[in-house]
């Protein structure tokens, strides 16, 4: 058994070592032996620096063969997502759904022949009812004003928009190709917490401005805000909102830091830091540090700009802590224009395995509670609420928006209609399409042109079909989408409305001190707007 095991394990080698002296004694009869010595003594000295290195065991016991592992491993993504997945398996987006970008992106068909693949039955499925006298929807353009009444220079948004996605984590011609697109199509194009680049001015587009804990494009030299410099900025038309970035679904909670080797001459101009200098992001912020503290910054930030909307981006954690914030809200009378709810499903560039698994809560969840505390506190009029999550089909949007979103954000949506295939090497600069790369040689391949009338198509079409999806439901706007028009399947056999999973609960219910059986009049007792810490009641 042992000299088997043997066999197996030294085989190859072996061979190797057998087919060199071979070709070496082949030479004299033939000159073609010699490419036979190169490629077996290769293999051969391969095969001794196996056995002789300590760094991967596997090598030790299997020399040369021992690299098919390897070299199939590092394939393993390609050959998984091209070769053997289900159309419906997500990891984390599934081939059916990166089809219909594509599709949509690029013109083509997109039409199903032959019915649903999905199992109509099965646990977890869900649908949106439809009503016996269907509505021709002509216009798809649909729109959401953002604005509350202490807002001068509301914005009139589409309600699909380019989700956050900074300059640095993506191209200059993938920004570029994404703002064109955004200016072509009239939706906006949020900057990302990288600040705005040459390349957000040069395709022209609506910017949402999104301010993170760097401060990056409006920070002094020790990384504090500079209300001098965001004035400058703030006031450029095409900056039409302004986002603090409390959180991001893919990482609540966690800094980042980009390292001085990645920092050019543009991402050092963009974000308004030194070269040669790590660029931190710290995981809060120093602007504010409690919840009026937060609502007071809302407001200057809202005078700095000129009136213009301001809101905040956060995934739901600690649910108390949410509630400080709307308590801060009462008590300063200060409210945000809009919140954007971010989900855990949410993607980034780089994130710790645990963070991107385990931290923050899911978009359904998050969004239901985020609208019916603003509803609990009176103030759910005066507050545009944006999803941002996997939202890249008309069922996706019309689930977001009647669970209480104004708007949907989509940023992996926007990536495959500039060419993302999903290859997973955002965090390692070898992006094989130029989306998420600074390699100069990588992002030549994304052309801006050809990539922005497809971000424009991609729009197009799913609101379009957004359109049908709504008039087929006998609405004539997809905010008329409320939770009883969503039915999922618990179990292989029953089924259960949306309003009895997802209920609007009563206006004004947490002011009044009215119980409710989630939980929210509890929590909201256990809140107060001068800190985020806890407290017994």
């Amino acid at each position: 058994m042992h000299r088997i095991g043997d066999i197996e394990r030294f085989g190859i080698w072996a061979a190797t070592i057998g087919l060199t002296f071979v070709s070496l004694g082949l030479v004299l009869l033939t000159p073609l032996a010699w490419a036979g010595v190169g490629v077996f003594g290769a293999l051969m000295i391969l095969g001794f620096y196996d056995v002789s290195q300590t760094k991967h065991s596997i090598l030790r016991n299997y020399p040369v063969s021992g690299h098919l592992r390897f070299f199939f491993e590092g394939f393993r993504v390609e050959l998984r997502q091209y070769l053997l997945e289900n159309d419906q398996d997500e990891t984390p987006f599934s081939r059916e759904d990166r089809s219909l970008v594509y599709q949509r992106a690029k013109g083509d068909e997109d039409k199903l022949p032959y019915g649903t693949k999905r199992n109509v039955y099965g646990a977890g499925y869900e649908w949106l009812t439809h009503s016996v006298r269907p509505i021709h929807i002509e216009n798809s353009d649909f729109r959401v004003v953002i604005g509350g009444p202490d807002c001068s220079h509301p914005y009139n948004a589409s309600i699909y928009n380019i989700s956050a996605m900074s300059f640095g984590a993506l191209s200059p011609n993938a920004i570029l190709a994404l703002n064109k697109g955004a200016k072509m199509g009239g939706f906006a194009h949020d900057t990302g917490e990288g600040g705005i680049s040459q390349y957000h001015r040069q395709g022209g587009g609506d910017l949402i401005w999104e301010i993170g804990s760097g401060y990056f494009g409006c920070c002094d030299k020790n990384g504090n805000f500079d209300p001098a410099q965001f004035a400058e900025k703030a006031a450029d038309d095409q900056v039409k909102m302004i986002e603090i970035k409390l959180s991001q679904g893919a990482k609540p909670g966690h800094g980042g830091m980009l390292p001085a080797s990645k920092i050019t001459k543009e991402i050092s101009e963009a974000r308004g830091v030194p070269m040669g200098v790590d660029c931190i992001s710290p995981a809060s912020h120093s602007a504010f540090s409690t919840p009026i503290e937060l609502m007071e910054y809302v407001a200057q930030l809202r005078e700095l700009s000129g009136g213009k909307p301001v809101g905040f981006k956060l995934c739901i954690g600690h649910r108390r802590e949410f509630m400080c914030i709307v308590r801060a809200m009462l008590e300063t009378e200060v409210t945000p224009d809009f919140i954007v709810i971010d989900g855990k499903e949410g993607g980034t560039g780089a994130a710790p395995l645990e963070f991107a698994n385990h931290m923050g809560m899911p978009l359904v969840e998050g969004l239901t509670f985020a609208h019916n505390t603003l509803r609990g506190a009176g103030v759910r009029d005066r507050i545009k609420i944006g999803a941002s999550a996997k939202l890249i089909s008309a069922f996706d949007i019309a689930k977001a928006m009647l669970l209480g979103a104004d708007w949907a954000n989509s940023a992996r949506g926007f990536m495959f209609a500039v060419g993302c295939i999903h290859a997973q090497a955002c965090h390692t600069n070898h992006c094989p399409v130029g989306v998420a790369t600074q390699d100069k040689l990588r992002m030549r391949a994304l052309n801006v042109k050809d990539k922005s009338e497809r971000v424009k198509r991609f729009h197009h079409g799913t609101l379009s079909a957004l359109a049908e999806m709504t008039g087929a439901a006998g609405l004539s706007h997809p905010s008329e989408f409320l939770p009883h028009h969503l039915i999922m399947r618990e179990s292989d056999r029953d089924m259960v409305t949306g309003e009895e999973v997802y209920p609007y609960l009563p206006e004004g219910f947490l002011l009044r001190a009215e119980a409710d059986e989630f939980g929210y009049l509890d929590r909201w007792k256990r809140s107060r707007a001068t800190d985020f810490a806890p407290f017994d009641v």
